[in-house]
């Protein structure tokens, strides 16, 4: 078991957590290795959303152990140190500065509390440049930089809030059903946009797209009434009579 903690980005072991009686998380294990990453699937209810309020400390387990880096526990940190470790969170539903260039978006993720002022007349090093450029080439919006994110389309708010989930340097990306909403042609640019990030980076990927889980080509995680029911490859999972009869239907 140490070998296991002491080698993984994300370690959870036996968690439990109840809301008024409800079980939510219930007896979950998981292991990620760094570089890793991971595709969650199961119905509504399953746990899955829970499971990253644990991580992120939004929700604090009942019982059992949650590490992050190996030897980080995460069950005795608050939301705001665990958001300076390197954990980044997406959720479903973008949240971007509309009324700010895409360059502003990425500069306010990136430098915390400052203001647009402030960074207007901050003089910026040369590396954090580059790590802009960088992260724009990543998200495909290299030629929107100086757009407003209003601007964007659904999918593309999607891939600026990744790029400021990037900005902050994580070392793990939790993201949240990135491709609702998507059209066709973003979601398979999306599958390669993360396959890319997931070189540098451990990512977990929460969704329900079966054909976009199948074109990120990694193991699946299916959760079920709070804890692992399935894992393994998509193939593999989709094959379980259990994960059929709660999720994919006959």
């Amino acid at each position: 078991m140490k070998e296991r903690l002491t080698s993984s980005i994300l370690y959870l072991d036996n968690v439990h957590v109840a809301f008024d009686g409800f079980k939510a998380i219930n007896g979950l294990s998981m292991v990620l290795q760094p570089g890793e990453m991971r595709a969650i699937i199961g119905p509504n209810g399953a746990g899955k959303t829970t499971m990253m309020d644990i991580i992120t400390g939004k929700t604090a387990p009942d019982a059992g152990d949650v590490f992050f880096d190996g030897i980080v526990d995460l069950t005795k940190q608050d939301e705001s140190s665990i958001a300076t470790m390197g954990i980044g969170r997406k959720f479903q539903k973008p949240t971007v500065f509309d009324h700010h260039t895409l360059e502003d978006n990425l500069l306010l993720a990136m430098s915390g509390k400052q203001t647009i002022r402030s960074l207007l007349f901050s003089h910026r090093h040369q590396s954090e440049t580059e790590h802009i450029n960088s992260i724009f080439e990543t998200i495909r919006l290299a030629s929107r930089r100086n757009d407003l994110a209003a601007d964007l389309s659904h999918g593309q708010k999607q891939w600026l809030e990744i790029g400021m989930l990037l900005a902050q340097d994580p070392k793990l990306l939790l993201i949240d059903e990135p491709v609702a909403g998507m059209t066709d042609a973003e979601t398979l640019e999306t599958a390669r946009l993360l396959r890319e990030i997931a070189r540098d980076h451990t990512v977990v990927v929460v969704e329900h797209d079966m054909d976009f889980i199948r074109e990120l080509d990694v193991k699946v995680t299916c959760l079920h009434e709070g804890a692992v029911l399935a894992e393994g490859t998509l193939d593999h999972v989709s094959a379980d009579s259990r994960v059929v009869d709660v999720y994919l239907g006959r």
